[in-house]
């Protein structure tokens, strides 16, 4: 009896210690910038779903950079991004941020189109964006528009 105890007892010191290396894991990496600190840019969205704090920022599919701050600006009332970019990548002038997505049920993500002659400077804004694109109203658009060519087809038969 008193072995089983000194059992349970340890095996709940074990997970209490796996438990305590997981949340400070989790603590280190979400403060983790990128190498060497990167530089800040930013971008305005119509729509950013998905897209939180720690988001990655992605180049030809390459994780260049992490979203740092989403917030509403007042005045536009669109989103605003904020994320930093590693050092050694310079984003050009004329780039395209987009928010994208890895498949239905995956997380999003802003993927940046390079186009430009010139690298953005640190704290430059993206130009050319594309916001996220919400599935449920474009399904639910195209079966509004199906049905509508119905009806119209239906109508000149008659």
């Amino acid at each position: 009896m008193n072995f089983e105890r000194w059992g349970e007892t340890l095996l709940g010191a074990a997970v209490a210690v796996v438990a305590v290396g997981f949340f400070a894991f989790a603590a280190a990496q979400a403060g983790q910038r990128t190498a060497g600190g990167g530089y800040e840019l930013s971008a305005r969205f119509q729509r950013v779903d998905g897209v939180n704090v720690g988001s990655d920022v992605r180049v030809s599919g390459v994780k260049v950079g992490v979203v740092r701050a989403v917030s509403l600006d007042p005045e536009t009332y669109m989103a605003r991004l904020t994320f930093d970019i590693d050092p050694n990548v310079h984003i050009l002038d004329e780039s395209t941020a987009r928010i994208s997505s890895d498949g239905l049920l995956g997380g999003a993500y802003v993927a940046i189109e390079p186009a430009g002659m010139d690298p953005l400077p640190s704290g430059g804004e993206i130009p050319y964006t594309q916001g996220a694109v919400d599935l449920l109203t474009l399904l639910a658009s195209f079966a509004q528009g199906q049905g509508q060519t119905q009806t119209q087809n239906e109508a000149g038969a008659q």
